[in-house]
This record gives C-alpha cells, sequence and structure tokens, in this order.
C-alpha cells in the first residue's frame, strides 16, 4: 500500500505517499469505480519524486540528526482485473555518500473495490536494502498490510494494520593496540538484529470528485484525510503504517551492545517496546487523470506523539504514472 503505499505510485518518507492506508493506485481503482469504468488488466509504469530520512553527514551516527534528502523513485506494476497485482520500485537517493539505490522492493496483494460500499485490500512487501550510509538501517525487510474503509457514508472511516518483521547481520572489524607497540589486532564482530513492528491507523476521509475539468474525459480525485496511527516504533522503516522521521533508540542500544562484545561472538538482539500513540497527521491527495497519464501530488502534515522529535513537521510526494 513506502513508501506509506509503496505498490505503484506511493512515494513517502519512506516510500510512499500513503493516503493513511491507501495506496495511489488503488485511490485510482476507487476512482475508476465511482465513474463506473469497466476494470480491466493493465501495466502500469511511473517516476515519483519525495524525501526520505538520511543522515546529514558522510557516515552514519546514531547521534547526529536526521535530514530529509529528495529521491526519485521509477516503478512498474501489473494490475489484473480480477484485482491481484505485482510490483517493483527503486529509490534513487539525491547527494548520497555511497549507494544512491537505497532501496528496491516487491509487492504483491489484492485489492477489493468492486463493492459501493466498502474497499478492502491485502498486500506484502519484501524490502530490500543495499549498502547505504546515508540511510538509517533497519532489520524490517518484510511486511504484510491489510486495510479496510466503509464508504457508505460521507465520512469515511478506514482502519488500516501493518506487521513488520526481519533480521540485519552486520560485520565490523574493531582495533586493539597490544601494550606499548605499534602492533595492533584486528577483531571481527558480529552483530544480528532481529525486530518487528506492529501499527495500527484509524482514518477518516471523504473523496471528492470532478469530471471534465479541462477537457473532456479528465477527471480528479481530490481526498482530503485524517489519520491517527497507534503501534510499536522500534526500528526506522518503510512500513506503510509508521513513515514518520524517527530516531529509534533501540537501534542505538543495539549497536552499543555489538560494541560491547569483546570475544568477537556473535551479539543478537531484539525487540520488546509497547503499543502507543505515534502520530496524528492530516492529508490532502489529488489525482488527476487525462487519458492514460495520472499525477499525483500530495502534501502531509503530521505530528509525532512519541520520542524527542515532536514538532509539527510536513512532506510533499508527487508521482506521474503511465497506463500501457
Amino acid at each position: 500500500m513506502r513508501k506509506h503505499w509503496c505498490i505503484i505510485w506511493a512515494s513517502l518518507l519512506g516510500c510512499s505517499a500513503v493516503v493513511k492506508g491507501q495506496s495511489l493506485a488503488e485511490l485510482e481503482r476507487q476512482l475508476d469505480s465511482l465513474l463506473q469504468k469497466q476494470a480491466k488488466n493493465e501495466v502500469l509504469i511511473g517516476i515519483g519524486y519525495g524525501n526520505n530520512p538520511a543522515y546529514g553527514a558522510k557516515t552514519p551516527d546514531y547521534e547526529q540528526p536526521i535530514v530529509m534528502k529528495d529521491f526519485l523513485a521509477p516503478s512498474v506494476a501489473y494490475y489484473h482485473k480480477s484485482g491481484f497485482f505485482g510490483a517493483l520500485n527503486a529509490y534513487y537517493l539525491f547527494n548520497s555518500e555511497k549507494n544512491p539505490w537505497f532501496e528496491w522492493d516487491l509487492s504483491a496483494g489484492y485489492d477489493y473495490t468492486k463493492s459501493r460500499r466498502f474497499l478492502a485490500g491485502i498486500s506484502y512487501t519484501r524490502y530490500f536494502f543495499p549498502d547505504s550510509s546515508d540511510v538509517p538501517a533497519t532489520p524490517i525487510n518484510n511486511e504484510l498490510f491489510a486495510y479496510f474503509y466503509y464508504r457508505g457514508w460521507w465520512l469515511q472511516p478506514g482502519i488500516s494494520l501493518d506487521f513488520g518483521w526481519g533480521s540485519r547481520t552486520d560485520q565490523v572489524t574493531e582495533y586493539r593496540q597490544i601494550g606499548r607497540s605499534p602492533l595492533r589486532i584486528g577483531e571481527e564482530i558480529t552483530s544480528k538484529v532481529s525486530g518487528s513492528d506492529f501499527n495500527m491507523i484509524l482514518a477518516l476521509r471523504h473523496p471528492f470528485i470532478f469530471i471534465d475539468v479541462l477537457k473532456y474525459d479528465d477527471a480528479i480525485l481530490l481526498t482530503p484525510s485524517l489519520g491517527f496511527t497507534a503501534g510499536t516504533a522500534n526500528y526506522y522503516s518503510n512500513m506503510k503504517g509508521f513513515q514518520y522521521i524517527t530516531r529509534s533508540a533501540k537501534i542505538k542500544n543495539d549497536i552499543q551492545k555489538s560494541k560491547k562484545n569483546s570475544n568477537g561472538e556473535p551479539v543478537e538482539t531484539e525487540d520488546h517496546t509497547g503499543f502507543e500513540p505515534r502520530a496524528v497527521d492530516v492529508t490532502l491527495h489529488l489525482s488527476y487523470m487525462i487519458g492514460k497519464i495520472t499525477f499525483t501530488p500530495s502534501y502531509t502534515v503530521f505530528k509525532p506523539l512519541q520520542g524527542e522529535e515532536q514538532n509539527i513537521m510536513g512532506y510533499f510526494t508527487a508521482r506521474i504514472s503511465l497506463a500501457l
């Protein structure tokens, strides 16, 4: 469903521009449903722009501030008229210090949009993170996401459940000096971090539909939404349910535990933090469709409810895609 979700056009702070649990691709399908268009098989290719949390220096240091760096997100996806889909996304970070292609992901899932009363869907995403010193490391490389929206009322309530899990193994070499001699002995330390995060998103929204705005057969879907996210936030991740800037104390503690290991034995850590309110946000999403081209800008203002950084922040994303 990130990017927020990262199935097709989603880009965000993390991978995706998410309208509280729904991908931009799913929003387009909702527009098709509202306009009573016939479902069809199609390939969608697109490229998006957004911001991603990254370190502001040349080496990763969990004490330094996290900044926002621009990225481009090319993608390709196949949608079957039955509702099943598959997608490939990549993310290229500007002004990177190491590998600019900091993330790839594969998604597969199912969206049910045929009912006029509700929308529902489920997806699985596998994340691949190349070695990059710019982006905060995370063990979360698997994600299972499900959502439900009731659209029988003018104000549509929705709920999304998001579970991510995985592990990451790091190897570093530390050197120790022997006595007063210039000889130094290197020791390889292996650190394995296993973790998971779970989030729940509650949302209220109303889509506004405008047809034949600039020319015949174009359409605009304008969707303001209000969201509340609760869950765990053990690690930085691009999970759809929680794509806000976070500096996880859990990651910092894991690294410190690894450094304390003096005999070269592998160090394993796991997370056990609580389920808490995480953030509230307001999103304004616009989707303009003309022919086979869709342009989708989005802006989100959010306030974290936990952690050191609780100032109101915002981010902008945009996407253009072509249906084949």
